[in-house]
């Protein structure tokens, strides 16, 4: 009897189509031909050749120009001396300013009395019930320091304050005399 299935010709198809599952199907496809590349390079060597020539220059041939800038910073002697002058406008005289130094605005009043301890030793700290400007239904603790009488205490309050490890803010508060 004769075999008509040819299964030894099917086994070698069946490798054959495997073997060309991960091959393109173009076997020859360059992406850039040569004449492209020959005609990119006989370019850029024109243009090198012709920068060459035209642009002549010699390194040594370029002097530098004379320095005509003449900066002069004068400033008064007075702050040699560690003295600075501060202007006084007379437009704060009508009215009264006190300084506070906010040290922080807490959501839980546990972390307010937290802050309050840590700085026991700075006089003048009171936590009050705020509500935020963001969300104005959420009551915030606030921990103030103060008032004082000028900026110049607060300022030195608010450098203490940030040596603890805070972010403190001055707050001024002023009313018409």
């Amino acid at each position: 009897m004769k075999d008509y299935a040819k299964r030894n010709s099917s086994i070698k198809n069946n490798i054959n189509v495997k073997k060309t599952i991960f091959r393109s199907k173009k076997k020859s496809a360059s992406v850039v031909s040569s004449n492209v590349l020959f005609g990119l390079l006989l370019i850029s060597s024109m243009l090198a050749v012709i920068s060459f020539t035209y642009f002549d220059t010699d390194i040594k041939s370029v002097v530098p120009r004379e320095n005509l800038n003449n900066i002069t910073i004068d400033f008064p002697t007075s702050l040699i001396e560690n003295s600075i002058l501060i202007e006084s406008n007379d437009d704060l005289s009508f009215m009264s300013c006190k300084y506070f130094v906010q040290i922080g605005a807490y959501g839980n009043k546990k972390y307010a009395y937290e802050a309050k301890e840590i700085l026991n030793d700075i006089k003048l700290i009171s936590i009050n019930e705020i509500y935020g400007a963001s969300n104005p239904s959420k009551l915030l603790h606030s921990v103030l320091s103060g008032p004082y009488e000028n900026r110049s205490v607060a300022n030195n309050i608010k450098e203490q304050i940030t040596k603890s490890g805070f972010d403190p803010r001055l707050r001024t508060l002023c009313k018409k005399n």
